[in-house]
Parts: structure tokens; sequence; C-alpha cells
């Protein structure tokens, strides 16, 4: 039984899928039929059905025409691009019996193809004698938009691809000219036919060197030069992703609280609770949200940050250094016996701020080696990046406001407003009592600040936090 019973193109105009849809049509039993999930034509321009489906009928369910491409005589596949119908990527992506192929050229070279063509109106070439020449000027902020798309699709495909334990066959620009790899690619696929020549009749478009294509090539090197290719200036991310979080979820009239472990929860509970007379709904999963939020138009969902700094402190304070009721004891002892935390196993009179801040100190190495995944620890969401715990309520929906704990004051009771609340907004009333048994203006200097801007450097940059701004 052959292992694909269809195959799919993913590729981006100006990379020679064209080409490579004329060798593969080559192949005895194989057919590629053209872009047919382009949102503008199916198959080809100008032509209204593929395999006897009309564009409509493909529009309103795309995975009619999928059926039809597996069921038609032969090996049958179409081309892919990043700006093709979203549904039919799903279902292609999800199917192993889908043979999926990759090709790519070089991001600079399709970027000035594509500039050439749409000045010359000429997308395809089989005489060169028509040939049409035209030099174009690079756009460096055009062109990062151009790889900024690319890069995100390819990332998009790859990790579906391994998620789902599957594997693509690539191919670049250039491996096009080998009738080998195109024999290989035959392979691949499963059918017998195999290529002696290429294709004759496609031409290469534009042939010269980029500096000859190119009337700004001088400024083309510098806006190129100043890409971080290699992601040099990334924040590495060894986190585990979190996932949405959904039952921690608080809602009150037409306002959802989703809180960000570490932050005020309290404070805004409670102020959510006064806003609707003590009533509030919790328990949440994903299914009883959707029904919440549909029965609700005009609801407003909120996340507030916290500076890394109070928040750091506020959680050593409350889950580390306590005892008390929802303190983390067992993580707190393999902290101080593996970890050598500098804290007492009781906190008493002779607990002096020295010792306060030896021991927040050293709660931040713990976190360094902890959010890099290297203690055998949990990375728990109370001490987990913000930017990480937003990326997971993503997974469901994201808050549409994030309020910053220094503005909700104002902001929230506003939020309460645009809301619908119609009787009176209650004061958000923060207790503003220090962290226990030492408030963070006691110990705090620039050497805890930098160690935790340090930590946290992905929350500092994505949220623009500067340094903490209480009184020391």
């Amino acid at each position: 039984m052959p292992q694909f019973t269809s195959f799919v193109v993913f590729a981006e105009m100006r990379t020679g899928s064209n080409f490579l849809e004329a060798n593969l049509n080559a192949l005895e039993g194989v057919s590629c039929l053209g872009e047919a999930f382009n949102p503008h034509f199916i198959g080809y321009p100008n032509k209204d059905s593929c395999l006897g489906l009309g564009q409509a009928e493909r529009d309103r369910d795309p995975g009619l025409l999928l059926e039809r491409v597996r069921e038609a005589p032969g090996l049958n596949g179409f081309r892919f691009f990043h700006d093709h119908d979203a549904r039919a990527l799903e279902l292609v992506l999800a199917d192993r019996a889908c043979a999926k192929i990759i090709l790519t050229r070089n991001p600079a070279e399709s970027y000035v193809s594509w500039k050439i063509a749409q000045a010359t109106g000429q997308w395809k070439l089989t005489d060169v004698r028509r040939r049409r020449e035209e030099t174009v000027a690079f756009d460096a902020v055009e062109f990062e938009a151009h790889l900024s798309t690319l890069q995100a699709f390819q990332i998009r495909l790859l990790n579906a691809l391994q998620v789902s334990g599957q594997t693509a066959f690539y191919l670049d620009y250039e491996d096009l000219q080998d009738v080998a790899v195109m024999n290989g690619l035959a392979a691949y696929l499963g059918v017998e036919g195999r290529l002696e020549t290429l294709d004759q009749n496609l031409k290469v478009q534009n042939p010269a060197a980029l500096a000859e294509k190119v009337g700004n090539f001088a400024q083309m090197e510098e806006g190129l030069a100043r890409l971080d290719r290699f992601n040099l200036t990334r924040t590495p991310n060894f986190e585990p992703r979190r996932g949405p979080q959904v039952p921690s979820f608080v809602a009150g009239g037409g306002l959802l609280f989703m809180p960000v472990k570490g932050g005020p929860e309290a404070d805004v509970t409670q102020w959510l609770a006064q806003l609707n007379g003590g009533a509030l709904e919790e328990g949440f999963h994903q299914k009883s949200l959707r029904q919440w939020k549909r029965s609700r138009p005009g609801h407003r969902s909120f996340a507030v940050l916290r500076h890394p700094v109070v928040r750091a402190h506020a959680v050593f304070c409350d889950k580390i250094l306590s005892t008390g009721p929802g303190a983390f004891l067992e993580i707190r002892k393999v902290l101080r016996q593996r970890f050598k935390l500098a804290i007492p196993e009781v906190v008493d009179p002779g607990y002096a701020p020295r010792h306060h801040r030896a021991g927040f100190l050293a709660f931040l190495d713990f976190l360094k080696v902890n959010l890099a995944g290297q203690s055998g620890l949990r990375v728990d969401p109370h001490w987990a990046t913000q930017a990480a715990v937003l990326e997971g309520m993503a997974q469901f929906a994201l808050p549409d406001q994030l309020v910053r704990e220094d503005e909700m004051e104002v902001a929230l009771p506003a939020l309460a407003r645009s809301a619908g609340t119609s009787g009176p907004v209650p004061p958000l009333l923060c207790d503003g009592a220090p962290d226990l048994p030492y408030g963070l203006a006691v110990i705090y200097d620039d050497e805890v600040e930098a160690r935790v801007a340090d930590l946290y450097q992905r929350d500092y940059m994505l949220f623009g936090f500067g340094p903490w701004q209480g009184e020391r």
C-alpha cells in the first residue's frame, strides 16, 4: 500500500515553485494541481474549478477538495503559500498520508525577484527573447516584513511536523536544477517514475547577480548587515510552556480577572467581589468560560502585571520564607538543604535585615538555575516569567487589557465602567502592607535590581519595566 495518498508543496512566490510543479507533472502518475487553496482563484488564474469542484464549494468546505485530491487517480497534490486557506493548512498538516515538500529560497533573492516581477508584470518566462529587465530599489522595512512572514510560516510548519512526529522533503531553489535530487523526491513520494532531464520550458528570469538587479545595492548591503540573522540578541528561554490556567480565572459582572500568580491576586479578587455585592464566579473550565463570554456581550478581561523585583520578593516572603498556610514547605526544605538557602528553620526576632537580604539573594540564585531548567524542581507559576504565564493564557484567550499594579487603582474602576457597571464602583483598596518580616524597601539596592533584571530579562524587555521606583 502506498505510504502517501497526496502531497503538498509548501513554498512562496518567487521560490521556483512553478518549475518544481512542472517537473513533478513530468513524473508518470503524478499531478500537481497548482495553488488549489489560493483565496483568489482555484488552482490557476482564470480557472473556475479543480477536479470538478468549484471555487465557491471549496470556500465553503476546503475538506471537499482535499478529499478529491486524495481520491483522484495517481498521486495528486498542490502548492500552498503562507496566505492560502488556513483551514486547509490545518487539515493537511494533520494528514500523515499527505507528503510534505518544503521549498525555500534565499529570502534576499526571492524579495528582489518579487520586486522585479511586480515592476515588469512578468511572472513566468518561457521565451528568453521576451524577457523584461528592470532594476529595482531595496526597501529595508519592506524586506524585514517579507523575511518575518517567511520565517513565521516556516516555524509553524516545523513545529507542526515536530509535535506530530512527521518529516518533510526539503528543497532549496538551487536543488531544482539537479535531476538526481528530483528523482530523490520521486523516491520519497513512492512513485516509480523518474526524470531523465528537467523541464525545458520555464526559464530562469533574472540570472544576474543581486548587485546588477538592485539600484541601491550599497544600501541593501547596509540594511542586511543590520539584521540580526543569527538572533544574537535573543534572550534564551528554557521555561516549560504553560497552560491557560483557566480554573484560576475569576469573574464578577462583566469583568473577568485572569491572575498572574505572584501578583496582587487577593487585592483584585476582593475588589471584584465588592464590585458585585460579594458574588464571584470561579472554577471555570474552557467550555464554561466560553459560555460565560458568549452570554455577556461587552465583557472585559484583564490581568495585572507586577514589577519583577516586587513580585520576586513577595513570593520569597509568602511562599519560601513563611511556614504558614499556602507556603511551599517541601520546596522550602529542598532549598535549605540542597541549595543552602540562607533562611532559618523558623523566623524569629534574631532574623535581621542583613539575614533577609542574604536569603533573598540566595533565592534569586536558585531562580536563575530553576528558570534555566537546571534545578530539578518545578518552575512554579508564582515565579515563572509573566511573559510565559501570558503566553500560556494565549492558548485559550489573551486578556484584552494588561494593567500595571501601580496603575490599577485608576485603571480597574475605569475598566469596570467600560464593561457596563451601572452602580457605584468601589475604590481599589490595596492594604499597602509591606512583605513580612521586612518590606522590599529595607533591602533594595542596585545589586538586588541588577540580579532580578538579569533573571527576568524577558519581562523587562517585553513590558518595558525599569528599575523599581519604590522607597528605598
